[in-house]
């Protein structure tokens, strides 16, 4: 991926000595070219596609700003009510991702999640216990983070 990267910015700068033209116009017009021919020739490369990643963290950023703005709407509306119906809880997750940084990223999205806070990991980092202000179901808790941030970190990471 870094040569990937690399060899994009070189195509890039190539093309502004081609053109000689040194304004950041050029570079990214340059950029997006690069970024084309190494689609293109994307099979000869190891690895996949670089931009696939970028991609992929694009969408997990955009995913966690939406959940970020409706974790904030549903407490808001869980402290308005006159009796605050609120039934906290703690609950494990098991994951399946592996790398450490990959577990640190989710515990920090789910703890960034207003209503939500990882509490502990497991010694053998399989399992994080979740604090939840409010608690319907376990099942639909787990499913929703596993088919959301634990799945947008494993496209990312892989």
């Amino acid at each position: 991926m870094a040569f990937q990267i690399m060899l994009n910015f070189f195509i890039a700068l190539l093309w502004m000595f081609l053109t000689i033209s040194f304004n950041a116009s050029t570079f990214i017009v340059g950029f997006l070219l690069g970024a084309l021919m190494l689609w293109i020739t994307k099979g000869f490369f190891p690895g996949r596609f670089y931009m696939n990643r970028v991609w992929a963290v694009i969408k997990l950023i955009t995913l966690f700003i939406k959940e970020l703005v409706m974790a904030n709407i549903q407490v808001l509306f869980l402290i308005v009510q006159p009796k605050m119906p609120i039934k906290p809880a703690i609950f494990a997750l098991p994951t399946i991702l592996e790398k450490n940084w990959e577990i640190t990223l989710l515990s920090n999205l789910i703890t960034l999640t207003p209503g939500t806070l990882v509490i502990d990991i497991s010694p053998d980092s399989k399992t994080l216990y979740i604090h939840a202000l409010h608690y319907d179901d376990a099942d639909e808790a787990i499913e929703s983070i596993k088919n959301t941030f634990e799945k947008a970190i494993q496209e990312v990471s892989r």
